[in-house]
C-alpha cells in the first residue's frame, strides 16, 4: 500500500475528539478502516478532504490541547498541500467548468504560473477536442479496482498462464446442497482443500529460485462487490467441516458487500477459486491471483446427455478450468490435481467428513 483515500469525516474541525474515538474511514488498496483518534483534544485543522487521496505516513489532521495554539501551520500543510498541488493544480473555476463539461483535468495543458490550469485553458481544451467522442462518466480508477488491476497485471506478466477444462457430474453435490443446505461454492472449497492436501505442489508459490509449498491450505473466494474484486480467504479450510465451511464463506461473503472484511479476512491465501456459473458463463480462463499457482474457474451447470452403462442418461454438467503458473507446475500434475477434485465432487462423500 503506497496511498489511501479518505471516505468519511466523523467529525469536523472545532469539535471535541477523545482518545480512542474514531475519527476519520480510511480506504486501503483491500478494505475500509477505521482510524481512530491517538489523543483527546479538538480537531484543529483537517488536511485531506473526503475523496482525497493521500500518501502513507502524511498527515490528515492536527488534533490540539483544548487551550493550545496550532504553531507553524503554514509550515506542517505545506507538503500535503505542496503533493496535491502536484497532481492537478487549477483554479476553482476551471474546476467548474471541467466539472459541467466532464473533462479530465489531468489532460488539460496549463498555461499559468508553474502549469497552473485557468479557466480558459479548459475552454480552450474544450474546443479544441469538440467532435471527439464524448464521456457519459468518469469513473475513478482508485481504491480496490485499482490494487486489482494491478494485480492481474502483475500476474499475467510474470506467470505463464496454462488453462486446462473438466467437466464433473455434479449428482451428488446436488443431493448434498439440498440435503445440508448448502451451495456448490461450499462442496467446490471443501473438494480442492481435499485436492491440495494430496497435490501440495499446487498449494505453493514461486520465490526467486525456490518454491515455497505452504502448509496451511487457505482457500480465496472471488467476490464481486460495487467497489471492485476482492478476495476473502477460508484459512485452513482442509480442516472444515462442510458445514463450517458454508457458514464461515457466508460470513465472509456478507462482509465483504458491506466493505467490513479486516486485513487478516483477506490475506494468506494459497489457492483461489472464482465462479462465473451464475452468469451463464460455461468455460473462462481465469488470471492467477498472485502469488499463487493457480486458480480455478467454475463454469455454470447444465443439463447434458451422457453415457452411463451404455444408456444415455441426462445429468448436471459442470465444467472447471484450471489456471496454473507453469513455471511451478507441468501439465500432467495440474491435470491429476483437478481430476481429483473432479472426484471427490462425483463421490461427494469424503465431503461429509
Amino acid at each position: 500500500m503506497s496511498e489511501g483515500a479518505v471516505i468519511k469525516w466523523f467529525k469536523k474541525e472545532g469539535e471535541k475528539i477523545e482518545k480512542g474515538e474514531p475519527v476519520v474511514e480510511v480506504l486501503s488498496d483491500k478494505v475500509t478502516y477505521e482510524v481512530e483518534a491517538p489523543a483527546s483534544g479538538i480537531i484543529r485543522k483537517i488536511m485531506a478532504e473526503e475523496g482525497d487521496e493521500v500518501p502513507v505516513a502524511e498527515t490528515l489532521a492536527i488534533i490540539t490541547a483544548l487551550d493550545e495554539e496550532l504553531p507553524e501551520v503554514e509550515a506542517i500543510t505545506e507538503p500535503t498541500v505542496e503533493r496535491v498541488e502536484e497532481r492537478i493544480v487549477a483554479s476553482p473555476a476551471a474546476k467548474r467548468v471541467a466539472r459541467e463539461h466532464s473533462v479530465d483535468l489531468a489532460q488539460v495543458k496549463g498555461t499559468g504560473p508553474e502549469g497552473r490550469i485557468g479557466e480558459e485553458d479548459v475552454r480552450r481544451f474544450i474546443e479544441e477536442t469538440k467532435g471527439a467522442r464524448k464521456v457519459r462518466e468518469a469513473i475513478p480508477f482508485t481504491g480496490i479496482r485499482k490494487t486489482a488491476a494491478e494485480r492481474v497485471s502483475l500476474s499475467a506478466k510474470t506467470a505463464p498462464h496454462s488453462t486446462i477444462t473438466m467437466e464433473v457430474d455434479v449428482t451428488n453435490a446436488r443431493k448434498l446442497r439440498e440435503k445440508f443446505q448448502v451451495s456448490y461454492t461450499d462442496v467446490l472449497i471443501k473438494a480442492v482443500a481435499e485436492a491440495l492436501t494430496e497435490y501440495s505442489i499446487i498449494n505453493s508459490t514461486l520465490e526467486k529460485d525456490q518454491i515455497k509449498i505452504f502448509e496451511d491450505v487457505n482457500v480465496g473466494i472471488a467476490v464481486a462487490t460495487e467497489a471492485g474484486l476482492i478476495v476473502p480467504v477460508i484459512r485452513n479450510a482442509d480442516k472444515k467441516s462442510l458445514k463450517e465451511v458454508a457458514s464461515t464463506l457466508k460470513e465472509l461473503v456478507e462482509k465483504a458487500r458491506n466493505g467490513k472484511l479486516t486485513k487478516e479476512e483477506l490475506s494468506d491465501g494459497t489457492f483461489t477459486i472464482t465462479n462465473l456459473g451464475m452468469f451463464g458463463v460455461d468455460v473462462f480462463t481465469p488470471i492467477i491471483n498472485p502469488p499463487e499457482t493457480a486458480i480455478l474457474g467454475v463454469g455454470r451447470i447444465v443439463e447434458k446427455p451422457v453415457v452411463v452403462d451404455k444408456k444415455v442418461v441426462v445429468k448436471p454438467i459442470m465444467q472447471l478450468s484450471l489456471s496454473f503458473d507453469h513455471r511451478v507446475v507441468d501439465g500432467a500434475p495440474a491435470a491429476q490435481f483437478l481430476r481429483e477434485v473432479k472426484e471427490i465432487i462425483e463421490s461427494s462423500e469424503s465431503l461429509l467428513v
